[in-house]
């Protein structure tokens, strides 16, 4: 194999390259090509067909090193010699759809300076590439990995609006699809077509046994879309009925790729290289969890899922090294973690603190978040969480039913109490979600809403606006980078138009992707309006952050304020600790002397301004947040 592998790597060489640059590429090679044989090995064995693809691979990581511009180069060298660049507390993320934002990508080009503003480091462009009209599942449906849309642009806009963001300090961070495609995708018309070479692609079976078989174990994601995981593969483009079988864990018009077949690795490889060409700093990877499949299982984080994003990551350190992934995994929090780490996944999605968040503020009780800092916070060096508030999707109650048994919480009864109140079926409730996937029948469901909606601002709850700063504040202030839905840092609510849009009424998630909302934006510079209170604070928390060094890195301490109300962790620095509180109730709520006896007499205020004396009990305002400093060694409470 390495013969056949090093062949082609020479062969790949273009006279062109100087001898410094090929041997840069040859020492990440020499650095990552055992690696990447081994996990090909460990994944589709030693067979002439693995050592034929992975010598394929090799030319083409080689060939496409070479093509990558001498800017992108010179990030790889920063990047490679910064390793942590990701680290910083000048991070801050945003996430948009460009056409509901900005129009097309020449408009997100336009609001850079409000991004420079907000102080965004890093813009998150939702699903653009080419895709099914109407219904996409919100652009997850890729026809395209090298089409852009054309009501947003080409791709030669989004390669320069990449250069344009790298040149303002945000890196440019894009979804990477790559558990399936959409059935309009070449790979999928040429399946169709009945051409062999690309029906291996997929997941195709001639009759119902093996789905059969395979929905034994595999449960349903979009039942009101589908039953099972399988859907009948349409008529074949000559009008000839195909009596066929094709696996589609989520839409049907989304097929999932066979990556039992090597060929497909290489396939999505190339894509993926692709991308990172036109300037992508990170890759969102979607639905990590459902790319391998194995009779029997769930199909679901399976082992060897893993050993695929380790070697498309191994691919990366060799082609475009300062290229990082995003796992997007909405798993149990056991299998969160297992994703993460600087040869998979180097960044990742906290689903469980955002979801925990809203249990927060709905039961006025810290304690389950606050198990969730204390034991489940915790990553491997040179890797970071991504956390957030809310996202363009909806919240699931991801949290584990063993953690809250430990609190005396039912889960099962605690997520119906969660969806009842955050589509305000629950007495009392201030939320005005939206449910997403209901089931009448088990009471199951999940919230869709933006977050001054479900936060209150809605319904009209004079707690709303401290809510929002509250949530926000625990994202800044935990470690790794805080990312923003845009549109929430001036209280944009709930958009239920989506019921009139085509392809968007039946999926209820669209009413927490408003289009931009213009008068609030406007209104951000007034402080008396809703808009301009809550920028306002945010802006504030968000400059505070940046000048605070203990908030970078993922470092966080254990604190109990000995209050179930009140959330507390501590974020270590060089030379003082910064002990942040957060009161999730609607009363004032106090941390005692004793409890913060351990910690020096006085402290910063870093929100409020002053000094605190902390040998007087501690009042924290209803649903206030304090961030004090006190001296390093001088007693931070473990």
């Amino acid at each position: 194999m390495e013969r056949a592998v090093r062949r082609a790597i020479d062969e790949a060489r273009d006279p062109a390259t100087s001898d410094d640059d090929w041997a840069s590429l040859e020492a990440r090679f020499a650095r990552e090509l055992p690696r990447l044989t081994e996990f090909f090995e460990r994944v589709y064995g030693t067979a002439e067909r693995t050592e034929r693809e992975l010598a394929l691979l090799a030319g083409q990581l080689a060939a496409s090193w070479q093509a990558r511009p001498s800017e992108l180069r010179r990030l790889d060298a920063a990047r490679e010699a910064d390793a942590d660049w990701f680290q910083s507390n000048r991070m801050l993320g945003g996430v948009i759809y460009v056409d509901r934002y900005a129009t097309d990508l020449a408009g997100v080009s336009a609001r850079i300076p409000y991004f420079r503003e907000l102080g965004l480091t890093y813009l998150h462009l939702m699903p653009l590439f080419l895709a099914p009209e109407e219904n996409s599942d919100g652009g997850y449906a890729v026809s395209s990995y090298r089409e852009v849309s054309p009501a947003l642009g080409d791709m030669a806009q989004l390669t320069a609006l990449a250069a344009e963001l790298r040149e303002a300090g945000i890196a440019l961070v894009v979804d990477f699809i790559f558990n399936h495609t959409s059935n309009e995708h070449e790979w999928a018309q040429r399946a169709l077509a009945g051409e062999k070479e690309y029906e291996d692609y997929y997941w195709v079976f001639d009759d119902r046994e093996m789905p059969d078989a395979y929905e034994r174990t595999v449960r349903e994601i979009f039942p009101d879309d589908h039953p099972g995981s399988f859907v009948p593969m349409p008529d074949s483009p000559d009008g000839s009925r195909t009596g066929r079988w094709i696996w589609a864990t989520f839409h049907s018009f989304q097929w999932d790729l066979d990556y039992s077949n090597p060929a497909v690795f290489r396939a999505m490889a190339g894509e993926m290289l692709f991308l990172a060409n036109q300037g992508v700093d990170i890759l969102r990877m979607d639905a990590v969890a459902f790319i391998w499949k194995q009779l029997g299982t769930q199909c679901e984080s399976l082992p060897e899922a893993h050993l695929l994003i380790q070697a498309f990551n191994a691919a990366l350190r060799i082609a475009a090294p300062a290229v990082l992934f995003k796992s997007e995994a909405i798993v149990h929090p056991d299998e969160v973690i297992q994703y993460i780490s600087p040869g998979e996944c180097q960044l990742s999605y906290n689903p469980l603190q955002m979801a925990l968040i809203w249990n927060s503020l709905a039961t006025r009780d810290a304690r389950l978040l606050q198990q969730a800092l204390d034991r489940r916070h915790t990553l491997p060096a040179g890797t970071a969480w991504v956390n957030y508030v809310r996202s363009h999707d909806d919240i699931g109650w991801t949290f584990a039913d063993e953690d809250a048994a430990e609190l005396g919480i039912d889960g099962y009864e605690h997520r119906r109490f969660l969806n009842a109140f955050y589509v305000n079926r629950f007495p009392g409730s201030f939320a005005r979600g939206v449910p997403f996937q209901d089931n009448p029948k088990t009471g199951d469901c999940r919230i869709s809403g933006t977050t001054a909606s479900l936060a209150g601002l809605e319904a009209g709850d004079p707690g709303a606006i401290d809510r929002i700063v509250l949530a926000h504040a625990v994202i800044l202030s935990t470690g790794g980078i805080p990312l923003l839905y845009l549109g929430d840092e001036v209280g944009q609510l709930n958009d239920y138009s989506y019921v009139d849009e085509p392809g968007h009424a039946d999926d209820s998630r669209w009413v927490n992707r408003p289009p931009y909302p213009e008068r609030r934006y406007a209104e951000r510079i007034d402080p008396t309006t809703d808009a301009g209170a809550i920028y306002a604070r945010l802006q504030q928390l968000i400059a505070i952050r940046r000048r605070t060094d203990e908030f970078a890195g993922n470092a966080l301490v254990g604190f109990d304020a000995k209050n179930p109300h009140v959330l507390a962790y501590q974020r270590p620095g060089a030379a003082s600790t910064v002990v942040c509180l957060a009161n999730v109730a609607d009363e004032p709520q106090t941390v005692d002397a004793v409890t913060l006896s351990g910690l020096p007499a006085t402290a910063v205020d870093l929100i409020g301004g002053g000094e605190l004396d902390l040998r007087r009990d501690l009042v924290v305002s209803a649903h206030g947040v304090v961030w004090m400093r006190v001296e390093a060694g001088s007693g931070t409470i473990g």
